[in-house]
């Protein structure tokens, strides 16, 4: 048995120097690549800390002496798998996807649809029904044929429809479902984990089976990380309830990611987890935790970006951290005023590193500011910020915060001087709008009412002329299509009930689930 040791210390903050379609009954296609764990030769950033850690206090713990806490490649594993195994597709939370689409699209057609169960448990959050909620984005991946056929020689649920091509998400309805990507048939039968799942599971881009799942209501005890063998359809328990986090509210609506032996799993109780994994073994290596000093831990629902050996998370407080994924120690902590649930996403240049983040309307009572950011990624200056006015919405005895839910996209070909986000307003009942940034100054170009308020992340799409398209969906259940240059309306139809959650992208595709049980494949363009 592995000897395992507890190394506890709090750390209080300091000041250091500044530096800078194939059915399971056909043919194999041709086989996909397989992951290379070759190691490139990437630079490790430096293991230092700003001023701005000054104010907060964390607690390092290191659980395994085995194994060193250094990260042993950079290599960027999830950009070398045919697929989307995270939320926003990869580390970075910036993949574009490779949306393609022909000419100008002016149409979005529903290729298929699937329903997935609905929950009636009831909870003292409620009763969480079924479908996708927030983020909530599917995951495709195109399986290589060595691992069809693993799955194919192993009890993994496998139905008639399994194909290489496969969708897998987590449900409100406390499943994880898997659909043939071609028809939208069940590939193989759901797995129960017993809770709602809110967030972006993540599939470990290594092919070693594991599915990494967040429990996002506690509808049952116990709730919070747990791990899928899809070979056999089982289920594990990672990381449960504490009584030492600093924050008791133990869900988990982050995407996990993997930066080289160990995946990462920030939790809304407050801590930021990291576990040695490699084949079937995930060993708990060490956990931080932080907070301002003389106030509660912050609880993250944002999942973490990465850039080489730093990881980027948000969190309720408003805080935007930097952290060393070597050791776990903040880099530099930005303080973005409010409540911060979207993903932090992470542009890299010819000259520089950014990372942009915007904030909710939640902390500041009934009416506030909320702010969307370009900070530089390696050192937590801010290079330009967009203030605007945003409120509450009061219905049903519920509060509704304004503010940036969605996570932003990066603009690329005739767009590469934008950046694009989804923004809650509340002004005149629960409307929002499609936001288009300038890159270089924060400036506005252009903004588009939406029916109703959005927290989908939106997508794009480019076309053989190297323009692009952007797709996004409201939470009154609207799809839209937007010319991202102009931010022309292209398109817009009532298709579903509320699309809390966001898309991805195949193609000309997107897939997206609803609250309202039903999942949808979207076709951009005839």
């Amino acid at each position: 048995m592995k000897k395992l040791f507890v190394l506890s210390a709090v750390l209080f903050c300091f000041s250091c120097q500044n530096r800078t379609p194939q059915q399971s009954d056909s043919a194999l296609e041709k086989d996909t690549v397989e992951v290379s764990v070759v190691p490139e030769k990437i630079p490790q950033l430096p293991d230092t800390q700003f001023v701005s850690v000054n104010g907060y206090e964390y607690e390092i713990k290191v659980f395994d002496s085995l194994h060193s806490g250094e990260i042993d490649t950079l290599t960027s594993f999830l950009e070398k798998v045919d697929g989307r195994l995270t939320f926003r597709g990869n580390a970075m939370r910036n993949a574009d996807f490779g949306g393609k689409v022909s000419g100008k699209p002016d149409t979005v057609v529903i290729e298929w649809t699937f329903t997935t169960e609905t929950d009636t448990t009831n909870t003292k959050y409620g009763r969480w029904g079924g479908g996708t909620g927030w983020t909530g984005q599917p995951l495709y991946i195109n399986w290589p044929d060595s691992m069809a056929e693993k799955f194919k020689n192993s009890n993994a649920g496998l139905t008639e429809n399994f194909g290489k091509k496969e969708i897998i998400f987590g449900s409100l309805a406390s499943k994880v479902y898997f659909l043939n990507f071609e028809t939208g048939k069940k590939s193989r039968e759901p797995i129960d984990v017993n809770n709602p799942i809110k967030g972006t599971v993540s599939l470990d881009p290594l092919m070693n089976g594991k599915l990494y799942v967040g429990q996002g209501v506690p509808a049952r005890l116990p709730y919070g990380q747990i791990t899928l063998n899809l070979f056999n359809q089982t289920v594990k328990n990672t990381k449960m309830a504490e009584e030492s986090a600093w924050r008791g509210w133990h869900a988990s609506d982050s995407s996990p990611v993997r930066v080289g032996q160990f995946v990462f799993r920030p939790s809304e109780n407050g801590t930021i987890y990291k576990y040695w994994v490699q084949d079937t073994v995930e060993i708990l290596h060490s956990q931080m935790k932080y907070r301002k000093k003389g106030s509660g831990g912050p609880g993250m629902e944002s999942s973490m970006a990465v850039y080489r050996n730093y990881g980027y998370v948000a969190d309720n407080h408003g805080n935007i951290v930097c952290v060393n994924l070597n050791n776990l120690k903040p880099v530099w902590i930005y303080n973005n005023f409010d409540d911060s649930d979207a993903t932090p996403v992470i542009e890299e240049t010819d000259s520089a590193v950014y990372v942009y983040s915007g904030c909710e309307m939640d902390r500041q009572g009934e009416a506030g500011k909320s702010h969307f950011v370009k900070l530089n990624a390696l050192n937590g200056e801010k290079v330009w910020e967009y203030s605007e006015d945003a409120k509450k919405y009061q219905s049903g005895g519920k509060h509704f915060d304004g503010g940036y839910y969605a996570t932003a996209l990066l603009g690329t070909g005739n767009c590469d001087s934008l950046v694009f986000v989804n923004y809650v307003a509340n002004e005149d009942g629960q409307n929002g709008y499609f936001y288009a940034f300038r890159k270089n100054d924060g400036t506005l170009k252009y903004k588009t009412k939406l029916k109703c308020y959005s927290w989908s992340s939106p997508v794009g799409f480019l076309n053989e002329n190297n323009e692009m398209f952007v797709l996004t969906g409201d939470t009154k259940g609207y799809i839209y299509l937007f010319d991202g240059l102009t931010g022309e309306l292209l398109f817009s139809r009532l298709t579903g009930i509320n699309f809390e959650s966001s898309p991805v992208v195949v193609g000309n595709c997107a897939v997206i689930g609803s609250r309202g049980n039903t999942i949808y494949k979207l076709r951009v363009g005839n």
